[in-house]
């Protein structure tokens, strides 16, 4: 229980900090929507390396290859929202931003993490029709996973936007940790399976 109620924590204090900025004011409701999407993006990103290391309890293998997959598809449809709100808010900057020409260095790691986001899903959705080992696929997956949260914590860390900087910091920072406590657990970089089976 302590581990769910810290998580939950970690999860709804930065949304939470976000929905009482001041920079909200007088913002249109759809680039609202699309900085919530963002943070919430953020969010997702904390639960997917807990989910695949097997580190929450009283969930059996099935059950977190579900939420993973699941989790997976919010992150997509976040990412999706988050990107499609700032078009439609301002064309130009988020052309700008895809062609990696926008003055501002936060946009180049969100777009960065975009792709691999979508990259990271593909690989997910042809699995089985790849052919390939378990192992490679593994390694694709978890590299282009990494690439996700590298470029996401940077890319928030660099926005001075809604997000409440304490939160954001601590936030990224788990993100971070976890993320790396996974990739070293699980040892992905070899070629051999070593996958949870514990419940």
């Amino acid at each position: 229980m302590v581990i769910w109620a810290a998580l939950l924590v970690a999860i709804v204090a930065p949304i939470a900090a976000t929905a009482f900025s001041p920079q909200l004011a007088w913002r249109d409701p759809i680039y609202i929507g699309s900085g919530f999407a963002g943070v919430i993006a953020m969010a997702l990103l904390l639960l997917q390396p807990l989910l695949a290391g097997g580190y929450l309890p009283d969930l059996s293998v099935p059950q977190r290859r579900r939420a993973h997959r699941w989790i997976g598809t919010g992150l997509v449809a976040a990412v999706v929202l988050h990107v499609g709100g700032l078009w439609i808010t301002s064309p130009p900057d988020v052309l700008d931003a895809l062609l990696f020409r926008a003055p501002t260095f936060f946009s180049a790691w969100g777009v960065v993490a975009m792709w691999a986001v979508f990259g990271a899903a593909l690989l997910a959705l042809l699995l089985r029709r790849l052919g390939w080992r378990w192992w490679a696929w593994r390694l694709a997956h978890t590299s282009l996973a990494a690439i996700i949260v590298v470029g996401s914590v940077v890319h928030a860390l660099l926005i001075e936007g809604t997000m409440e900087t304490i939160t954001k910091v601590l936030l990224c920072a788990l993100v971070l940790a976890v993320t790396a406590k996974v990739l070293i657990d699980l040892r992905v970089w070899t070629t051999q399976t070593r996958r949870k089976t514990k419940a």
